[in-house]
């Protein structure tokens, strides 16, 4: 592996690790090993204690007395506490995001479903993923308040950690369509309280799909 620059030490080997994680390479409940990681990038323990702290501070690793690090499992209770807390504060972002976007945020936010719809005709699931990813960031930025933005992002991180797709469920992807199709429409007519019902329930619809998988773990979308 290609040695860390020094700039933002700690930041840059959070992210790289963050990212062995989302991608399975460090797999749930997997001991990672310190001084290996040190060798790998060519730095100290310190910056990689560092950026473990960080992670821990996120809930994708739990740092364990005498024990050490350990990636996040994700578990069915887990899925059943984070998905109405979800829903919850993206029905509220939801919510905002209507009565404060513009046209030009209305415009942007139509581009990205567009992406959605094209993803779903051609069978591209992670497409679709991504694209999904996009459309809720979007909304909650429009709806300007820092704080949800902040708080949903921490959440997505951990579901993120999780192993299967919902959208791979046989009617899953167009259901999801559908829910965002309506979305759309709802935020585009400036109907700030029928978008937050769409919202809180497209979240109910896919901890639901999940919920029919034979293993723990799903993508929320």
């Amino acid at each position: 592996m290609t040695p860390i620059v020094p700039t933002a030490l700690y930041q840059e080997v959070a992210e790289r690790l963050r990212q062995r994680i989302y991608a399975h390479e460090l797999t749930p409940g997997t001991w990672i090993d310190e001084q290996k990681l040190a060798e790998q990038y060519g730095i100290s323990r310190t910056p990689l204690r560092e950026a473990l702290k960080v992670l821990a501070a996120e809930g994708l690793v739990k740092l364990k007395p005498r024990r050490g690090c350990y990636v996040t499992e994700i578990s069915r209770q887990d899925l059943d506490d984070i998905f109405p807390l979800m829903a919850m504060l993206e029905a509220r972002s939801a919510l905002e995001a209507t009565r404060c976007a513009k046209a030009a945020d209305i415009h942007d936010l139509e581009d990205i479903h567009e992406r959605l719809e094209a993803a779903a005709r051609n069978g591209r699931i992670d497409a679709f993923f991504e694209a999904n990813q996009e459309f809720h960031r979007k909304i909650q930025e429009f709806s300007g308040n820092r704080w949800l933005l902040s708080v949903i992002q921490d959440l997505r991180k951990v579901l993120k950690m999780s192993r299967l797709h919902s959208l791979s469920l046989e009617g899953r992807l167009q259901q999801s369509l559908d829910e965002h199709r309506a979305i759309m429409a709802a935020c585009a007519a400036g109907q700030a309280e029928e978008t937050e019902r769409l919202m809180h329930d497209h979240l109910l619809a896919s901890h639901n799909a999940l919920a029919r998988t034979p293993e723990v773990g799903g993508k929320a979308e």
